[in-house]
């Protein structure tokens, strides 16, 4: 992988950097995931479009690195490192807790003097951050329990759930992300001024058509719903129809 700063910089990976991009994309990956939910993104959208993917600590090459378990300190660390990238006309993607952290980091920024905003926010897989949590916390479950609700979401492959010496390895980076999710609070602030894409899963238990449609509130431009085929993780399971409508919002973006 051809990284740009990633010496530097080891929140922000550049696949396929291309000077000559009209607007940058920012993927936020799911609670336990890494930069390869967005595997191969670079190659499956216009060239125009210059993908980064977002390398938060305690996984992949940052592995030893401890992963933060409150979501206030992580995007205040996450935006100084990726404000140095923004000079040019950029979209935020999250994903399920990715969301989360896009959003709030959009209005950190909005909340700067240098007043930096995105051209569109997409979220996927994620209820509108208004919306209080009606399930139990699981991060402070037993390792038995928390493994459970790990086979239930998914999101997790049954090979590396099975792998004894791995889970030792992973689950303080998974029940830190899960901290991140179940500590949240939400706090009111004015609607966004640019335009939010939901996407979410026709069977996905976690996040229903009617918690994603309420992101709506949080824009005072346009909105759009669109629900995918499959589960939670549709990310995998209809990744072409996801990625096309990304593809064809962000060609859009200064035309």
């Amino acid at each position: 992988m051809n990284n740009r700063n990633q010496s530097i910089n080891p929140w922000v990976i550049c696949p396929k950097p291309n000077p000559h991009a009209r607007v940058r994309l920012f993927c936020f990956h799911y609670a336990g995931g890494g930069t390869l939910s967005f595997r191969n993104w670079a190659d499956d959208l216009f060239p125009g479009i210059e993908v980064y993917l977002i390398q938060l600590p305690g996984r992949e090459r940052r592995l030893m690195e401890s992963a933060f378990t409150r979501i206030e300190p992580l995007v205040k660390e996450l935006k100084q490192a990726i404000i140095p990238y923004l000079e040019q006309p950029f979209a935020l993607l999250g994903y399920s807790m990715g969301a989360l952290l896009a959003f709030e980091l959009a209005r950190s920024l909005r909340r700067d003097r240098r007043k930096i905003s995105p051209e569109h926010l997409f979220v996927c897989a994620r209820r509108a951050p208004q919306i209080p949590a009606t399930k139990k916390p699981i991060h402070k479950l037993s390792d038995p329990e928390f493994l459970q609700e790990l086979r239930r979401l998914g999101g997790t492959p049954d090979e590396i759930l099975a792998n004894k010496e791995l889970m030792e390895l992973f689950i303080p980076t998974l029940r830190a992300d899960f901290a991140v999710l179940e500590t949240y609070n939400y706090y009111d602030e004015p609607p966004l001024n640019f335009p939010i894409t939901a996407f979410g899963g026709s069977e996905d238990t976690e996040a229903s058509r009617e918690e994603l449609a309420a992101w709506s509130l949080q824009t005072g431009a346009d909105f759009n719903l669109h629900i995918l085929p499959g589960d939670h993780f549709f990310l995998n399971s209809t990744r072409s129809g996801l990625l096309g409508i990304v593809d064809r919002i962000c060609r859009q973006i200064n035309v």
